[in-house]
């Protein structure tokens, strides 16, 4: 038998890799595996945002509010290059719900968290030179509060830099065949992606698969956990951006759900979400021509200058994987997570996670650690909280995006910028001493260089074109079809090995 990792996980969105690194930082020997790339589902179909959850109180979800709230301020602080606050307008008119219960609800957002760096909400009458940009002028008042954005598939590839750096292995496009119970430890078949087999042991497995938890614990001879997942598709629009200011709008549409209109990629509002019960993840795979015009329906609602189809230039849809409450309406199906153990007679241990959100991803991360102590009693206590997640580590975010432009200012502005907002105090590991922009390679458009490419495949487990135009970054959203193309066939010649990137 070869050595016995400690902790042996299953999933590489967010919840995976926040747990590799929290429980590699402890002193644990842990294993990732991701059958794609990194946040290559549900972690990157999100609507980026980092937040409480208002619309979470109606259906007092108050202990999940408040972990978030407080989330929201600590991974302010971890990650401000990748996450930044931002203000939501609410605009209001008489069919929603009245004035005193929002002002409540808002009331309540503000202090049940505790403490807040962020500004306070308030009300606004309209016309209003910044908050009723964008809107139809029969709205005469609104609201303002706080959260913040986030780019979520970076913050998934971060916790599991992070990891590594901690001494954990990170094995994308590998597959989990399966697992047993062998002689004290789990004994796992893995298979990479040239289809060759191998098995690994661990003294715990942790299945964190998000949309495929169920199918993973199918996989797991003598499991006894029955919980199971509701499956709900969200889809998501972009369009030009609907109005020339920097905050996001929240709207109440009559099904009493809401829709955001979040600032996106400087040009571009991204517009969501839907809440579609799917049988398979197969079902979620793409937006279809009703969630289209359900979502362009609630904007319409409150926009001065009406969307159409036409108008949508780019969308993503995917499945969120819910923990099964229950609950009829699937809007009303918790965000909540529920963690299970199953252990055999007080070893090997088996932790399945259902359900949560990016916001909370940190603390269902450090209670999954906390059932796991049992069977760990040399591991090291919390630290995630106190340790910035790599590039992070900049005291005034705007004030070292601006040191950066002076650093490199033979370079194009935007593209420093955009750099900056990727990698943080990493930065400068991309653009080294470049001088100009000759000196960053191939330039494929969009601020994407070849310099940034080839540190994305050498640190970031980035293997494909997708991985880099569509997750690592987005310049896909920018980028003309042509230098897409061009890009997807640099990135294939140097996976043949004609050039080496790193």
């Amino acid at each position: 038998m070869g050595p016995v990792s400690d902790l042996l996980i299953v999933g590489g969105g967010i919840n995976g890799a926040g747990i590799a690194r929290d429980a590699a930082g402890r002193g644990l020997a842990v294993t990732l595996v991701e059958q794609s790339d990194l946040a290559s589902a549900t972690s990157s179909w999100s609507s980026k945002l980092i937040h409480g959850g208002l619309r979470y109180l109606e259906q007092y979800e108050f202990r999940l509010v408040r972990e978030a709230l407080r989330e929201r301020e600590v991974l302010l602080r971890l990650a401000p290059h990748i996450i930044r606050p931002l203000l939501f307008v609410l605009p209001h008119d008489a069919s929603m719900r009245p004035v005193w219960m929002i002002r409540a609800g808002l009331w309540l957002y503000d202090h049940l968290g505790g403490p807040i760096s962020l500004p306070g909400s308030k009300a606004v009458s309209f016309p209003h030179l910044e908050f009723s940009a964008g809107l139809k002028g029969g709205i005469r008042r609104g609201f303002v509060y706080s959260d913040c954005r986030v780019d979520d598939s970076r913050l998934t590839v971060v916790n599991a830099m992070s990891a590594r750096e901690k001494g954990a292995t990170i094995l994308t496009r590998t597959r989990f065949e399966g697992a047993r119970r062998v002689e004290g430890a789990w004994e796992a078949t893995l298979a990479g992606a040239d289809g060759v087999a191998r098995t690994v042991r661990a003294k715990a497995l942790v299945n964190a698969a998000g949309p495929w938890v169920v199918d993973v614990l199918d996989r797991i001879q003598g499991d006894r956990i029955t919980d199971r997942v509701r499956l709900v598709k969200g889809s998501h629009i972009i369009v030009p951006k609907v109005h020339s200011q920097g905050h996001a709008l929240i709207l109440q549409n009559p099904d009493k759900r809401v829709v955001f209109v979040i600032p996106y990629e400087q040009r571009f509002s991204l517009i969501g979400t839907t809440d579609v019960p799917v049988a398979n993840i197969e079902e979620a795979a793409r937006i279809t021509p009703g969630e289209v015009e359900y979502l362009l329906a609630a904007v319409n609602r409150f926009l001065a200058r009406p969307l159409a189809a036409s108008d949508v230039v780019s969308s993503y849809a995917g499945v969120r994987p819910l923990y099964d409450d229950g609950s009829d309406n699937p809007s009303e199906v918790t965000r909540d997570y529920v963690l299970k153990v199953d252990h055999e007679q007080g070893h090997v241990p088996l932790l399945t996670l259902f359900g949560g959100k990016i916001t909370t991803y940190r603390r269902l991360a450090e209670e999954s650690l906390a059932k796991l102590a049992p069977f760990f009693p040399g591991m090291k206590g919390d630290w995630t909280a106190g340790e910035p997640l790599p590039g992070g580590d900049v005291a005034h975010f705007n004030g070292f995006r601006d040191e950066m432009r002076a650093r490199y200012p033979g370079l194009p502005r935007d593209l420093v910028e955009g750099v900056v907002r990727r990698h943080g105090s990493r930065a400068v590991r991309v653009l080294g001493e470049a001088g100009c922009l000759a000196d960053l390679g191939i330039s494929f458009g969009a601020g994407l260089t070849q310099r940034e490419a080839e540190y994305l495949v050498a640190e970031e487990w980035a293997a494909t074109a997708e991985d880099i135009l569509w997750r690592r970054t987005k310049c896909g959203l920018h980028m003309t079809p042509g230098e897409t193309d061009a890009f997807a066939a640099w990135m294939g010649e140097a996976r043949r090995g004609s050039r080496s990137p790193g």
